[in-house]
């Protein structure tokens, strides 16, 4: 019998058995993955960007973690030696009303707490000479990079440093009175703590929960420049919608100095659907169809406009050129090569039909369930993890 046991080692799984374990040090917690090693999906697979906070409104959770969560995994890297580039971003205009959501931006960075500094076009101009804007850009100096794989596989590192148990190859299959069925047998604890990403939501039906929501797969693929013939010297984002969680096409900065374009948000049409008939499932596609053919036709979020301009993002000089609006006199030729494709596990509202923007938790005492934890839970996955313990696992 074990005291926790939590299912899927991906970031947020591995920070919420750090913490229990770091409060009950005699506690016996058990982690469980279904793939041969940790990171192999959303963890290992996100830009590696650490988000800042200022994106989101400031009484959301996204919020409160975002901004702690940038500061407490640059520690985590700096103690452990991993690699970190601290090389800022740029949120640039194109018009007037993208300014409007430039001073949008700049509010919630204030009341979140986030230092955002105004940069007019000859301050822009004197810093980084490729990117352009319209009269002002916001400079975020704390916003960071590192490698996500690395990181997750160091958190893996830790919990079994702390005597925590992980298997690996062990998958799901199944549950009832606490006791979870998986491919390596039967476990029981007396608490079970759903951290399953892709699945979640499948996972926390067997316990009764997720009775509103769905997870939709949105595809995120980059361009990449493997030796930054574009001499990028900082990550340059966009103004964003905000009705939607997607950040529009930027440029990103790697930890190895790679320069990327992307991400796409393609509507996906199963769970791990990365490449060609890979994890091909039936069932999953015929319940995501039908999902995204009742936002195709009740046009939720404008679900139609971001379905055809998401697809034509295949094409590689539309990707180009929308990046290139955020850019003067750069070098392109070098983003000749896709990316590792990720998914981005996102909820789905079944009655609202609306994407659900910040995290989501269900619990009881038997349970609990990471439903919605998208970007930026990777940066934010420290707080996030102890916010789940103490509100959802410990009460």
């Amino acid at each position: 019998m074990y005291d926790y046991m939590i299912i899927g080692a991906g970031i947020i799984g591995l920070n919420i058995a750090k913490n229990l374990k770091e409060r009950f040090p005699q506690s016996k917690i058990l982690v469980i993955e279904k793939e041969p090693e940790v990171a192999l999906h959303s963890s290992g697979r996100n830009s590696g960007v650490l988000h800042a906070g200022f994106y989101y409104t400031a009484n959301s959770l996204k919020a409160k973690f975002t901004k702690e969560g940038n500061i407490a995994l640059k520690n985590f890297c700096k103690q452990r030696n991993l690699k970190i580039n601290e090389c800022k971003k740029v949120v640039v205009a194109i018009d007037e009303e993208e300014l409007l959501g430039l001073e949008e931006l700049k509010r919630r960075g204030d009341i979140n707490g986030v230092e955002l500094i105004w940069l007019d076009e000859k301050e822009l101009e004197k810093l980084y000479p490729n990117i352009k804007t319209y009269k002002k850009a916001l400079l975020c100096p704390s916003t960071a990079t590192v490698n996500p794989k690395e990181v997750t596989k160091e958190f893996a590192k830790v919990i079994e440093e702390l005597g925590i148990q992980l298997i690996l190859d062990c998958k799901y299959l199944g549950s009832y009175n606490n006791i979870v069925k998986t491919s390596q047998g039967d476990f029981e604890a007396k608490k079970v703590i759903n951290c399953a990403g892709l699945y979640a939501d499948k996972i926390a039906r067997d316990f009764g929960f997720s009775k509103d929501y769905v997870i939709i797969p949105f595809k995120g693929i980059y361009l990449k420049d493997k030796n930054n013939i574009s001499n990028l010297a900082t990550n340059v984002y966009p103004v964003p919608d905000l009705k939607n969680p997607f950040l529009g096409v930027h440029y990103t900065l790697t930890v190895d100095n790679e320069s990327k374009i992307g991400p796409t948000a393609i509507p996906a049409f199963w769970r791990e659907n990365y490449q060609g008939f890979d994890n091909f499932s039936f069932s999953e596609f015929f319940e995501i169809l039908f999902y995204e053919a009742k936002l195709f036709i009740t046009n939720a979020f404008s679900f139609r406009k971001l379905a055809f301009s998401e697809i034509k993002k295949y094409n590689l000089n539309y990707f180009k050129n929308l990046a290139m609006k955020l850019t003067k006199n750069m070098n392109h030729e070098g983003y000749n090569s896709w990316s590792t494709p990720g998914i981005r596990a996102q909820l789905l509202n079944k009655n609202t039909l609306e994407l659900v923007q910040d995290f989501v938790v269900e619990s009881d005492e038997n349970s609990v369930h990471v439903l919605n934890a998208v970007s930026p839970a990777f940066t934010s996955s420290i707080p996030f993890a102890n916010w789940v313990v103490e509100e959802h696992i410990l009460k």
